[in-house]
């Protein structure tokens, strides 16, 4: 397949061009001035804006259900026990959610998606395509990050369960993480004296953090709670995103000289707690402009996922680099989950993910016309 006549926007060039895209077993194997093959089918892009695939690196689709009030179908927060790092996201997302089509429909391809902030740690996250009607088939890299929380989360649902303070989180992040350590030792210890330990799922799950395989994805909304989540990867020399970055406009030079990928949102709605008190569309515009590593998230279900592209343009409206903030939708968010090999921008040896649009996708004007998902048409416009 060619899709021809399209203005490309590749998330890699600042500049648009007019070039045609080839697919070929769901990859793009080439991009420019290309004429198209005997019998090669022929999408003609003509008048249109091309992208890649719009790429979420902070979602709960598939896990917090469409239209139907939680708790009945939450299943993005364990809500039993406030330390649950062995939960693993593929064991319950439904891809039959309604969330799944919106998505696709506003040009959304590729998601990393798992448990909530109820629990200090939760359960992994996991990177998935859009479309599919079995996760497994779905899957384009199984455990990308380790969910952890601070804030006012963890406190507010078991504040009543020996966790009414920040302190208390942090403590108890320190001490499964320590433990895991000490687990990790044993069980990997040679010699004729080395006792393994009895297998235990909770501490197991934390030893690809240990060994920097996934990073920490640190829910954290204040700037408090963006220096304790440092202050601890660092005394256990771990790996470590930031999540929700509301308060980062505050600390952006700082966090930029950190270096840490920073996932920010949801911006849209109103703040319904105090560590929300400061929310503006300009974070991710100012936190760019110091250097950042920025993607822009819904948060999925607390926006629907479908306006993954307007939140951005949201931004460019507050002050962000128009560029920057289709990197943020896009390679970015895809750095940030560990899978820019595959997804993220439109580059010869990424998968066929492409969304074909009759205006910028980052304004509410703009109308999904056509959207592939390695080289299959996913959606059609009517």
């Amino acid at each position: 397949m060619i899709i021809a006549n399209g203005v490309v926007h590749d998330a890699v060039r600042k500049a648009p061009r007019q070039v045609s895209i080839r697919i070929e077993n769901g990859k793009i194997s080439a991009v420019g001035k290309l004429s198209p093959k005997r019998g090669e089918e022929v999408v003609d892009a003509r008048g249109m804006n091309v992208y890649p695939g719009l790429v979420e690196a902070h979602s709960h689709i598939g896990l917090a259900s469409y239209a139907v009030r939680a708790p009945i179908a939450n299943d993005y927060n364990e809500n039993t026990e406030i330390v649950t790092p062995e939960l693993d996201p593929v064991d319950a997302i439904d891809p039959m959610d309604q969330s799944f089509k919106n998505a696709v429909a506003g040009g959304v391809t590729c998601v990393g998606t798992g448990p909530g902030s109820s629990n200090v740690l939760g359960g992994t996250f996991t990177a998935i395509k859009t479309v599919g009607r079995r996760i497994d088939d779905m899957i384009v890299k199984h455990k990308v990050a380790m969910k952890c929380a601070f804030g006012e989360n963890p406190k507010s649902v078991y504040g009543t369960k020996n966790n009414a303070s920040r302190m208390s989180t942090a403590s108890r992040l320190r001490e499964q993480l320590a433990k895991a350590k000490e687990y990790m030792e044993k069980r990997d210890a040679k010699g004729k004296d080395a006792k393994k330990p009895d297998y235990n799922a909770r501490l197991e799950s934390l030893i690809p953090v240990l060994k920097r395989e996934i990073p920490l994805k640190a829910h954290a909304h204040q700037a408090n709670d963006i220096f304790t989540a440092i202050r601890i990867a660092r005394e256990f020399g771990v790996k470590l995103t930031i999540e929700h970055c509301t308060e980062g406009h505050l600390i952006a030079d700082i966090l930029a000289k950190e270096g840490y990928m920073l996932a920010v949102g949801p911006s849209f709605g109103f703040p319904k707690k105090p560590e929300l008190k400061n929310k503006t569309f300009a974070t991710p515009g100012i936190l760019s402009k110091a250097g950042c590593h920025v993607s822009i998230i819904t948060d999925c279900g607390v926006t629907p996922q479908e306006y993954l592209g307007l939140v951005a343009g949201l931004a460019v409206q507050a002050g962000m680099d128009p560029f920057e903030a289709l990197k943020a939708i896009t390679i970015n968010a895809a750095e940030h989950l560990g899978i820019a090999d595959r997804v993220g921008s439109l580059e010869v040896g990424k998968d066929g993910d492409v969304v074909i649009c009759d205006g910028d996708i980052m304004s509410n004007l703009c109308k999904v016309k056509r959207v592939f998902i390695e080289g299959k048409e996913v959606y059609k416009a009517d």
